[in-house]
């Protein structure tokens, strides 16, 4: 596996000794300065959030990011990979940096992290930002639920080599977030992938009627071809009175990467009309 490549500006990390696995996150900015956190997505690692890190800090925010356990350098992966698990870890951090609520910021597999945490951790929420995710809280057609159970299966079949460069190709438009998320993805072997995709393919549960009750900010890339994100965003965003939709121009699923000037003009402006 190749090894990361360095994502200035983050500095050193903590390490919380979680279930088997080292995890490692940032802290960076005031401490007493309004906290953002930053999830990423499947496969991935906190290098997906550093061209979101200096605006932040420069807005007065606090920024929290982590490698999810089994991604980037939180290894090994440890005793049990789950949503609960995942959700539970993020807690523990934020125990850990003595935040008590804050904001959410979630791509893909870390939208649906930030989805869960707010479910089952309402009160640890002041706002929510989700990038390149869908509802996890409804179920999709029966041909799509059923095609997302048996992703992990298809994966495991499909050649490993191939399948990271179609991840790279599919996750992003950019030469250089293509190259990064070759590099990240390249970080997990092809055990750890299926394990924490099976996770992903577990993520959603019905929830009728659920809503978000906090600011939210939904988001994807204009050239999103990752799932039915791009279908179904505005029909969620229909749903969720307290939602703020925004399609960032001329990206992909990391849109963030993609296009990081947009997307930071979106996401400082929703912060800081409910925040600062």
């Amino acid at each position: 596996m190749s090894e990361p490549e360095e994502a200035t500006g983050w500095g050193q990390p903590h390490v919380l000794d979680r279930g088997g696995s080292k995890i490692h996150y940032w802290d960076v900015g005031e401490k007493e300065a309004p906290v953002v956190v930053l999830t990423h997505g499947a496969s991935m690692d906190h290098r997906l959030f550093t061209g979101q890190l200096e605006p932040l800090i420069n807005e007065g925010y606090r920024v929290v990011s982590w490698d999810i356990r089994g991604h980037g350098i939180s290894k090994p992966i440890g005793r049990e990979f789950s949503m609960s698990v995942v959700v539970e870890d993020l807690i523990a951090i934020l125990d850990e940096c003595e935040i008590k609520k804050c904001s959410f910021v979630g791509q893909s597999f870390g939208g649906y992290v930030s989805q869960e945490l707010l479910f089952r951790y309402p009160e640890r929420v002041s706002t929510i930002g989700i990038l390149g995710a869908t509802d996890s809280m409804t179920l999709p057609s029966t041909l799509e639920y059923l095609a997302l159970k048996l992703s992990p299966y298809v994966f495991k079949i499909w050649p490993d080599k191939q399948l990271r460069k179609t991840i790279a190709n599919y996750t992003a438009e950019t030469d250089s977030a293509k190259k990064y998320a070759y590099n990240a993805t390249n970080q997990l072997s092809k055990s750890e992938f299926i394990t924490i995709w099976k996770a992903v393919s577990n993520s959603l549960h019905d929830e009728p009627g659920y809503v978000i009750d906090r600011p939210f900010l939904l988001t994807h890339g204009e050239f999103d071809r990752t799932g039915t994100i791009k279908r179904d965003a505005p029909k969620w965003a229909k749903r969720q009175p307290n939602c703020h939709y925004r399609v960032i121009s001329n990206a992909g699923h990391n849109a963030n990467q993609d296009n990081p000037a947009e997307f930071n003009e979106v996401l400082v402006e929703f912060l800081n009309q409910y925040i600062n």
